[in-house]
């Protein structure tokens, strides 16, 4: 018990460490690329939208890198599920109604779908090639390529930085190394003193402490009246999920797809996708539909540990 405790309390700081760095990564990434010229939009479109998948990134290849790789699959499945059903299902509940415009309709549900599928046909085999894993990279170049595409040509003033903002970038790099390594070390104790798979903790606790800044972000948008943000937000970090969390890791070494999550928890994560992009038709996504994605979540949990 006393063991059990302290993984608990290490896997708790860890996490909370791996979660605030990465704000602060993002945040110091933001104002270096404010100095050199860069457009709000493309700061957006890559080091915000990357810096929300930063920690599921950073831990998978932690995992990976300490012979767990399991690991990888069930925090993508797992946050991909909590950004739907958990993310969307609260915005949707708090903001009454959330709508959908054209460019997500038309163009980021397809690329999400998209995504989805890709993932299920990689890993069908149980297995993560290097060839896979590139063919996900040029996928997410694409998808970069497409979004910075459609800047609206903006031009940006150079804003004076100090040298404070480079040091607290390379702090808060250094503090997701080790959080991350701390945080994967905790999940692989507690899954041996629990007799639970790793995978599952991923796909589960992992995956909720890591859709966290998700949920914040999100309904700080909604307050402020901005449902298109929200939505754009889970969009964005499923689809950087899918495509740089999955591949990356892949080149550091070789990922194992266990039985639970290629046969239950990834059919349902894309089921969900379609669900979502079901409800997306009518352009705007109901606070009943809210309530039934915090079922599905629900669900999902119970089914996991069942």
């Amino acid at each position: 018990m006393e063991q059990l405790l302290i993984n608990l309390a290490i896997f708790a700081v860890s996490l909370f460490a791996l979660l605030k760095a990465s704000d602060f990564f993002v945040e110091a990434a933001e104002k270096i690329g404010l100095s050199l010229g860069i457009p709000p939009f493309i700061i957006g479109v890559t080091i915000v939208a990357f810096g929300t998948s930063l920690p599921e990134l950073i831990s998978s290849i932690e995992a990976v890198l300490m012979g767990d790789s399991k690991i990888v699959i069930g925090n993508v499945v797992g946050s991909n599920i909590a950004n739907i059903a958990l993310v969307l299902g609260l915005v949707a509940v708090v903001g009454k109604q959330v709508k959908v415009n054209e460019h997500i309709m038309n163009v980021d549900i397809p690329i999400l779908v998209t995504s989805a599928f890709l993932l299920c046909f990689v890993v069908y085999d149980q297995r993560v090639t290097f060839f896979e894993a590139f063919i996900l990279l040029v996928a997410l170049i694409i998808f970069l390529v497409y979004s910075l595409n459609n800047d609206d040509g903006e031009e940006t003033e150079k804003v004076a930085i100090s040298w404070k903002s480079y040091a607290m970038l390379l702090v808060a790099g250094i503090a997701i190394k080790f959080s991350a390594e701390y945080t994967i070390k905790s999940v692989i104790e507690l899954s041996k003193l629990l007799n639970i798979g790793s995978d599952v903790i991923a796909a589960s606790v992992v995956a909720l402490g890591t859709s966290l800044p998700e949920v914040f972000v999100s309904l700080a948008a909604i307050r402020k009246g901005k449902t298109d943000m929200a939505v754009g937000n889970i969009l964005g970090s499923n689809i950087f999920n899918t495509y740089a969390v999955m591949s990356i890791p892949a080149f550091v070494g070789t990922l194992v797809i266990p039985d639970n999550i290629l046969h239950f928890a990834l059919p349902f994560m894309l089921a969900l996708t379609i669900v979502f992009a079901v409800m997306c038709i009518s352009k705007k996504i109901s606070r009943w539909e809210g309530m039934m994605l915090l079922l599905f979540y629900v669900l999902f949990m119970v089914q996991l540990f069942t």
